[in-house]
């Protein structure tokens, strides 16, 4: 869909927040069928492997993927959508943060600075993958541009990447070291309580076992939820903008992707990649996109990346701010100084 044929950005967004309103018992139906099954399914591999059936990994996928719903959950309580109680929000966000391993007060804290900083070139650097311009890119020298390249690359983003985030980045409020207590209290409260958890199940399971069935799990909901977040923002279409010529609505929706997934993975991963609409009313409860997306068919040809797309997008890694698009390494090459 042509970008100049887009209705106002702004009022599309308050056209959008008729969606905004939660349901109760629809968000505890969420919850409910994705916390049991997850604990089942977890129970289920720690019996089985410790007791030397190994074809329990087979469920490892099922696990991360109700792990990565878990965290959907999370993330709409950080933006105080998931229930209308700012209390409910803030202590199931923290509860499932211990699962997720991320501080809720942290991650809310840092997710809203990419909210509110997405596509502004000026502000780069809150929850976002680094991404550099052409220009910034050909200034460096010959180690920043070495460094740069390893990090664009998919291996590292999606390999190194995931295992970093979840394990090491969010044991400690990165980023947010000097901005209170609350963002220390977030992150060593959920080490303790997470610590807790896992030396009780190796108490009962054994070690081993607990790290055989936890970190596969884990991992796979992590890897899959960075390749989601590149791919909501990064894709050759998206946008970027000086501060001067930054509008918070226009990017929004214009720098955020309809990445179109098959009907059981929009499940799993709680409808978030209907990620423009959810950038423009941020809001909306995740339930509620695909009925947001229905009330404007419009949309749901705004930024359509397909699965196949998905992936060519992974070796985007520089804005051409004079085409005003992503380009590959090897396209940057090519261009005029």
């Amino acid at each position: 869909m042509d970008k100049s044929a887009m209705p106002n950005p702004r009022e599309l967004a308050r056209t959008l927040a008729e969606f905004r309103t939660p349901g109760v018992g629809r968000s505890i139906w969420e919850v409910a069928s994705t916390l049991a099954p997850f604990a089942g399914l977890m129970t289920i591999m720690l019996f089985a492997v410790e007791a030397g059936y190994y074809a329990a990994f087979a469920l490892t996928p099922f696990a991360g993927m109700l792990l990565l719903r878990l965290f959907i959950i999370q993330h709409d309580c950080g933006h105080g959508s998931f229930f209308k109680s700012k209390a409910t929000n803030k202590w199931l966000g923290r509860t499932l943060g211990v699962f997720t391993l991320t501080p809720y007060d942290c991650w809310r804290r840092s997710h809203e600075l990419h909210h509110a900083s997405t596509g502004n070139l000026d502000r780069r650097g809150f929850g976002d993958v680094d991404t550099l311009t052409v220009r910034e890119y050909r200034a460096l020298g010959r180690m920043g541009r070495i460094w740069y390249r390893i990090y664009r690359h998919p291996l590292f983003l999606m390999g190194f990447g995931p295992a970093y985030l979840f394990l090491l980045r969010h044991r400690l409020p990165i980023g947010l070291m000097k901005a209170g207590w609350t963002y220390w209290i977030s992150a060593l409260l959920t080490n303790a309580v997470t610590a807790g958890l896992l030396v009780t199940l190796g108490l009962l399971f054994g070690a081993s076992v607990t790290a055989m069935v936890f970190l596969p799990v884990l991992l796979t909901a992590a890897s899959v939820g960075v390749w989601l977040f590149y791919v909501q923002h990064q894709f050759e279409d998206t946008s970027w903008d000086k501060r001067e010529d930054w509008d918070y609505h226009a990017s929004a929706i214009e720098g955020s992707s309809y990445l179109h997934l098959p009907a059981v993975m929009n499940w799993f991963t709680g409808n978030i990649s209907i990620h423009h609409i959810h950038h423009l009313v941020s809001r909306i409860p995740f339930y509620r996109l695909p009925a947001a997306l229905k009330a404007h068919p419009e949309l749901a040809e705004f930024n359509r990346v397909s699965v196949r797309d998905a992936f060519g997008t992974m070796w985007l890694a520089l804005w051409d701010e004079d085409n005003r698009k992503l380009v590959t390494f090897r396209e940057a090459k090519r261009l005029t100084p």
